[in-house]
């Protein structure tokens, strides 16, 4: 008898660690804007400034002007999450471009996530290539890569990128998952799917607003849309990044949003606020 009340106690303390590991890695995340959030908002000083004073931890940027983005960003305690990088994958040999390796290296020890995406359509033995390059530019500087999954590209879904990143096997190398883009190619079921065999290589995340249904015959205004505004059950997506194990980054798309930058980026972290506080 004595021996079964230890069995429960030991499984009750299981249970409640877990559930408050779950809340842990929920409330703590690290919330940041894509650059394409702020495209009316001029200056880099001025992107700075109105991230930090809404509460946004910082950006996801694009190759150009990035050593004066990252001082802004420096100046307001906001760090640079991600560089957005694309390789053609129409040139045969799915080159590095000289401006990527030069943003590459500007990065040199910022724990700033290479978020590389492979447009147009080859062999996967071309892609992996370029992959291979990209990774290893990135590690003499010791940067991560993470592969971008886009809609119409050659990395189109989590599960190619997936399958790109375990052929180029390289240590520095993992993908994301971008909700926008799933919606666009998956049905919402397969969610829980594709995180779990992405878990592992998954050091970064994308959300937004978005509405629930027949998602793939749908436009990116109904795909994109401010964090808290659409049918799409966002919080689910949460919910299964806390039973995965994910702790990392969770990045707000805002591709073509309508309206005033300041009052989209304010929505969208007062929905981000109120989806932590829910869990």
């Amino acid at each position: 008898m004595q021996t079964q009340i230890c069995r429960l106690l030991c499984a009750i303390t299981v249970l409640v660690s877990a559930a408050s590991a779950e809340e842990t890695h929920s409330k703590s995340r690290a919330f940041f804007a894509f650059d394409n959030g702020l495209r009316q908002t001029d200056g880099l000083e001025e992107k700075a400034a109105l991230l930090a004073e809404l509460g946004y931890d910082g950006i996801a940027w694009r190759p150009g002007k990035t050593v004066e983005m990252l001082a802004a960003l420096d100046r307001r305690g906001l760090k640079m999450f991600a560089t957005y990088v694309t390789l053609s994958a129409d040139d045969e040999a799915c080159r590095v471009p000289p401006g990527v390796v030069r943003e590459i290296q500007a990065l040199k020890g910022r724990d700033t996530i290479v978020w590389l995406t492979i447009g147009g359509k080859t062999s996967d033995e071309v892609v992996v290539e370029g992959i291979r390059r990209v990774c290893g530019v990135a590690e003499e500087n010791g940067l991560q890569v993470a592969l971008y999954p886009h809609n119409g590209y050659h990395t189109d879904t989590t599960a190619k990128a997936l399958e790109l990143a375990q052929k180029a096997d390289r240590p520095n190398l993992g993908v994301s998952f971008n909700l926008c883009h799933f919606l666009k190619q998956n049905d919402a079921s397969q969610l829980e799917e594709t995180l779990r065999a992405a878990a592992d290589k998954l050091p970064l995340v994308s959300i937004n607003g978005a509405d629930g249904g027949e998602t793939r015959r749908m436009g990116w205004d109904r795909l994109i849309r401010r964090l808290g505004e659409g049918s799409y059950d966002v919080a689910q997506v949460l919910r299964v990044l806390d039973r995965v194990g994910y702790t990392g980054p969770i990045g707000l798309q805002c591709f073509n949003v309508k309206g005033n930058d300041r009052e989209n980026l304010r929505k969208s972290i007062e929905a981000w606020n109120a989806l932590r506080s829910q869990e």
